[in-house]
């Protein structure tokens, strides 16, 4: 299952004009605040898909029938570019525990993308939802990584990607190697530079957020 934004109109698609454009991107607070914003519009998409359970909730003036989640999804993210989003979706799931993985890339001279898993810190996984966030699908491949990484250490019930922007390219990879994950996308760029950032894309997310990495 893929699901689009930019199919939609909402408000949501001023947050992600506002997120690629490059003189907006100029205040790091700003950039934050969007994407934590989007993070809050994924979560509350997901959270249709999810099973609910009817309760009886006392009220001053007597008793309300409402409904409460079954289970509580755990919200996992590749840090740093990851945690604006994540905080939005926390702010939404704000019962849920957190899973983070620290990975990076890095480009050899050959040209060929090295991608490695530093650490993860994660909670039982097994039989659980897992929402990973992460605001840039680039080759797919940090993803991929990730996410198979959590699945051979635990067996996760229903594993939900919510990336702002996707390339063609990094999409194909993800469905290829994780055709049961649920995927909510803010756009699908077609191009991809050499070096594998996307085109138009919006740059370096994490830079953006947090300042240049040396």
């Amino acid at each position: 299952m893929i699901f689009d934004l930019s199919k939609i109109n909402s408000i949501a698609n001023v947050f992600m004009a506002e997120i690629r454009d490059k003189n907006i991107q100029k205040d790091p607070m700003r950039f934050r605040t969007n994407m934590e914003r989007l993070g809050e519009f994924f979560a509350l998409e997901i959270s249709k898909t999810l099973d609910y359970q009817q309760i009886e909730t006392q009220t001053p003036l007597g008793i309300a029938k409402t409904v409460q989640l079954t289970s509580q999804p755990v919200l996992a993210t590749i840090t740093r570019a990851g945690i604006p989003m994540h905080k939005g979706m926390l702010n939404i799931f704000d019962r849920s525990e957190c899973a983070f993985i620290a990975a990076y890339r890095k480009m050899h001279k050959s040209g060929n993308l090295e991608i490695a898993i530093e650490y993860i810190s994660s909670p039982d996984l097994t039989d659980r939802i897992v929402i990973m966030a992460d605001p840039m699908l680039a080759t797919g491949m940090s993803m991929v990584l990730c996410c198979k990484e959590l699945m051979n250490r635990y067996k996760i019930k229903e594993l939900h990607i919510a990336c702002a922007i996707a390339s063609s390219e990094g999409l194909r990879h993800v469905r290829a190697n994780l055709p049961k994950a649920k995927l909510w996308l803010g756009a699908i760029d077609e191009e991809m530079t050499s070096k594998s950032y996307i085109v138009p894309g919006l740059g370096d997310a994490g830079d953006l957020a947090y300042g240049p990495k040396i």
